[in-house]
């Protein structure tokens, strides 16, 4: 099928912003020993779509590096002598990269520097092997070619351990070349425990003499003094006060994800609602939670469904949900009434998600990117082993954009399917959940026949096997939510919903099926008060 083209005016570039989200789960946190990252990369110009790179053994070169957020041009790097095959965030040796921005002090961000946040995440996933490989390869392409980004918190991840590591340049470095680089800090997540970090730095003090669980660079400390952002004790030092202080919005619109995924899986947190809600920074969460219980990757995969649902920020209930409990609030995400500044909740799932995951590294195990397009609450993930040799089809950079329509692209399907709920989105999100449940359910299980399948087969084989599932079962998802597509359309077309009894429709006698039965739901009890009060004497039936 020929690809529509659409000729839009689109501004990318300068308009463009990810706002990210990602859950760390360790090995000894989850019900299978798996280490598990997820990652929502959202921002209204990114189109969804699986990355991938194959491994290459060459002579020294060097290769272009482009800035990930608008494809400028920023320098030629020195090529390594062997690369890695990547997936998405995840490469063959199953290591997981993600982020968040948190931007942090804007002085600190400099003009010269070469090397952006993601292309440290894909540069990084090529040349590492392990977690602790990853935070070097960071710290050198860095510090070699300089930081071109804002302040980046990111998730790495091996099939052992989960670190935090958070860094931030030191300002324009043609002013001064001492500034070339990056102060950062990582540590490493205790077994047994989550974490999260979304668009705001999260590390507060840290150990200076344990380098088995937290590293750091030689001046990150020192150069906050001599900036004026700290003058205590080094021991009293926080990385996240120093570089990115907290205020309402950080507070509300960042660190709200964290507090609602870790209430989700922890208890005593709601002792934090008012840190989250913006009220109080002394509250501060910590930066890991124990889980109640061991948690098991479906419960991740719908973690990243969240709308603040049963606490003070529930986008499902206010107004603003209109008369379905749509739990969407379309940007600005703050405005003003009278003189009064509101702000519009930013949850965890959220209309502008290009593409979102959960990398799962798994001893012993061909590790899996469990990957999906579009708004996770409305969407959901197919599972594609990180040794795989290509990509789906459907899935491909190059099958459409954000400014041209593909029949076959899954961000365009899924969007298509997502945009539709919202009119009704009470129902409408119901009937998708439905299948996003049952889809999931069935391949974790199938999952573990696969994994037992393909123990005993070479490498080769193995990758040959993988490489096929992965792909028949992305096409699998596509083709279920194309029925999915013309049932929920078929359904509610037109604000009405039509019956699913019995067959649901009768022939007439010109052989054409009409409906047995067309409901009229109407709206929600409090959008039919707010309308009256709005409006009441317009629309009031006289008797």
């Amino acid at each position: 099928m020929k690809k529509l083209l659409f000729t839009l005016l689109f501004v990318v570039g300068a308009t463009t912003a990810f706002a990210c989200t990602n859950f760390i789960v360790t090995k000894g946190a989850s019900t299978d020993g798996s280490v598990m990252v997820t990652y929502a990369a959202d921002s209204h110009g990114l189109y969804g779509a699986l990355y991938k790179y194959n491994p290459a053994k060459r002579a020294a070169a060097t290769i272009p590096v482009h800035e990930w957020d608008t494809g400028k041009y920023l320098c030629d790097i020195a090529q390594a002598p062997v690369t890695y095959a990547t997936v998405g965030n995840m490469n063959e040796y199953s290591l997981i990269i993600t982020e968040t921005t948190y931007g942090g002090r804007s002085e600190l961000e400099d003009p010269q520097g070469k090397i952006d946040y993601g292309s440290l995440i894909y540069i990084t996933l090529q040349r590492a092997k392990t977690a602790r490989e990853a935070i070097d390869v960071i710290v050198e392409l860095a510090n070699t070619y300089g930081y071109a980004s804002s302040g980046e918190s990111f998730s790495i991840a091996d099939a052992d351990e989960a670190w935090i590591m958070e860094l931030i340049g030191k300002g324009d470095s043609s002013k001064d070349a001492s500034r070339k680089g990056i102060v950062w800090v990582a540590r490493r997540i205790p077994d047994g425990y989550v974490s999260a970090h979304a668009n705001q730095a999260r590390i507060t003090t840290f150990p200076l003499d344990d380098p088995q669980n937290c590293v750091y660079s030689s001046d990150v400390i020192s150069f906050a003094r001599s900036q004026g952002y700290f003058n205590g004790a080094d021991a009293d030092f926080s990385f996240c006060d120093a570089y990115a202080p907290l205020d309402f919005g950080a507070m509300r619109g960042c660190e709200a994800r964290v507090w609602s995924f870790f209430r989700a899986v922890a208890n005593d947190m709601d002792k934090y609602v008012d840190y989250a809600m913006g009220y109080n920074k002394e509250n501060r969460m910590p930066l890991w939670v124990k889980p109640r219980t061991k948690v098991a990757p479906k419960t991740v995969f719908d973690a990243m469904r969240d709308h603040y649902e049963g606490t003070p920020m529930d986008m499902t209930t206010d107004l603003g949900a209109g008369g379905h409990a749509c739990p969407y609030r379309w940007r600005p995400m703050y405005w003003k009434v009278d003189g009064v500044e509101y702000c519009n909740e930013r949850a965890t799932a959220t209309q502008q998600t290009g593409f979102w995951l959960c990398g799962q590294a798994r001893k012993g195990k061909t590790g899996i990117l469990w990957f999906g397009v579009d708004d996770a609450a409305t969407s959901c993930l197919t599972p594609i082993y990180c040794t795989t040799t290509e990509v789906p089809e459907t899935l491909s950079e190059q099958n459409g954009s954000m400014l041209r329509y593909s029949p076959t692209s899954m961000f365009w399907l899924f969007n298509r399917v997502t945009n539709f709920a919202y009119m009704r989105y009470d129902m409408i999100s119901a009937d998708i959940r439905k299948v996003v449940d049952e889809w999931e359910t069935k391949r974790l299980a199938e999952v573990e026949e696969i994994d037992a399948r393909v123990a005993s087969l070479s490498p080769k084989k193995q990758r040959k096997e993988l490489t096929a599932y992965s792909l028949a079962t992305a096409q699998a998802m596509f083709d279920r939510w194309s029925e999915l597509d013309s049932y929920l359309l078929v359904k509610y077309v037109d604000g009405n919903v039509k019956s699913e009894d019995a067959k649901g429709f009768i022939e007439n006698g010109n052989g054409r099926d009409i409906p047995a039965k067309i409901q009229f739901p109407g709206y929600n009890e409090k959008w039919k008060r707010a309308v009256a009060a709005d409006n009441g004497e317009v629309l009031k039936v006289v008797k």
